[in-house]
């Protein structure tokens, strides 16, 4: 008898917590009531992968790889389709787009992969629908979905030259918020904030980063710097209730400033 393999023994675990004699939880689930599980498990392999703990990238894949197999699952009892069916679609998918691998097309270059790419991607239908513009999933996080919205537009032309120019439009759209902070119009401020974070999402685009991961670094920056204000008032018998917003910021500034100066041999 053939051995088990560990696939398998995932796919037979989601079956047996849907079953009657499973889990009341999991049995309730929908594709929709997931869903949010999905995406929160792709952001923790994201974060596993910046923060190079690979035992805890190991987990996060499991955990994300667990949700796949369920809404697998969910479908395979609508009858729609099973996981073995998400599987070889998949890999048809990856031999028809990669003909220079499967097939005898001769490529050079990842740049020559991307174009050819697109190119599959344009005859299969799967790139333009009513806009260029089609195909960004509304479900992305906004920032990031800025980046690929101006990434697409890029594509045909429709982009800044370079980061300097990116630079210009930032000045631009910071002028005109500042304008309407100082006016009192709260709503067409709240639009202009829109439309600086628009154009720094593709500031980040022409620096070659993406927006997210900048703004994750940017966070567990701040997170950093805060908890060492922490630890600095509760050395003195502080807490933050009786600290002053002015010595909570010299200490940041203190604390920033430090942390700026390169190290001494």
């Amino acid at each position: 008898m053939a051995r088990e393999t560990p696939l398998e023994g995932l796919v037979a675990l989601v079956a047996r917590l849907r079953s009657p004699e499973g889990c009341p939880w999991d049995r309730k689930q929908t594709l929709h009531d997931i869903k949010r599980y999905l995406l929160d498990e792709a952001y923790e392999v994201a974060q596993a992968i910046d923060s190079g703990d690979r035992d805890n990238l190991r987990e996060e894949l499991g955990d994300l790889l667990f949700q796949i197999v369920f809404m697998a699952r969910l479908a395979e009892e609508d009858g729609a389709f099973d996981l073995g069916d998400v599987i070889e679609t998949i890999k048809e998918k990856m031999i028809r787009r990669h003909p220079h691998v499967f097939g005898d097309v001769n490529l050079s270059s990842p740049q020559e992969v991307v174009k050819q790419w697109e190119e599959i991607k344009e005859r299969e239908g799967k790139t333009r629908g009513s806009s260029i513009l089609s195909g960004v999933s509304e479900d992305l996080p906004a920032l990031y979905r800025a980046y690929r919205l101006g990434l697409k537009a890029a594509k045909v032309g429709f982009d800044w030259k370079g980061p300097q120019e990116v630079m210009e439009k930032v000045r631009e759209e910071l002028a005109e918020l500042e304008e309407a902070l100082e006016a009192g119009l709260l709503h067409e401020a709240s639009e202009e904030l829109g439309d600086l974070l628009f154009v720094l999402a593709n500031l980040a685009r022409h620096l070659g980063r993406d927006p997210e991961g900048v703004l994750r670094k940017a966070n567990e920056k701040f997170i950093g710097r805060f908890q060492e204000v922490e630890r600095a008032l509760a050395e003195k018998g502080r807490t933050l209730d009786e600290a002053s917003p002015e010595e909570m910021e010299s200490l940041w500034e203190s604390l920033k400033g430090r942390s700026s100066r390169p190290a001494q041999n």
